[in-house]
């Protein structure tokens, strides 16, 4: 089960469950691959809200990495999308939140 105090964030994707996390070494892969120069420069990008779909793949191969999982980013690509891009993108942004801030779980509206 994911950790969010060690910035961890679960994606359901067909049956496997994974956990998604943004280390040290991920967030410099990420800085590598978007050509920024640090750490601002890449929460200032992921926060324009404007990503292609090849960055989503980037990202989220990353991130699977970062928690655990040896995948490629051609394995991460042609991963299912059995519920379509929204639980992908939900996941992503949730990451993003507790990996730079404002990441505290809110109560489930009743």
């Amino acid at each position: 089960m994911p950790n969010r105090r060690r910035g961890e964030v679960a994606l359901q994707i067909g049956d496997t469950c994974y956990t998604l996390c943004l280390t040290l070494g991920a967030l410099a892969e990420l800085e590598d691959a978007f050509g920024v120069q640090d750490l601002t420069a890449l929460a200032e990008r992921f926060g324009a809200g404007r990503l292609a779909s090849r960055d989503l793949v980037t990202l989220l191969a990353v991130a699977l990495r970062g928690g655990g999982h040896a995948m490629s980013d051609q394995e991460v690509a042609r991963l299912p999308l059995d519920g379509g891009i929204a639980p992908v993108a939900a996941a992503l942004a949730d990451l993003l939140l507790v990996t730079f801030g404002g990441g505290e779980e809110t109560p489930n509206p009743p």
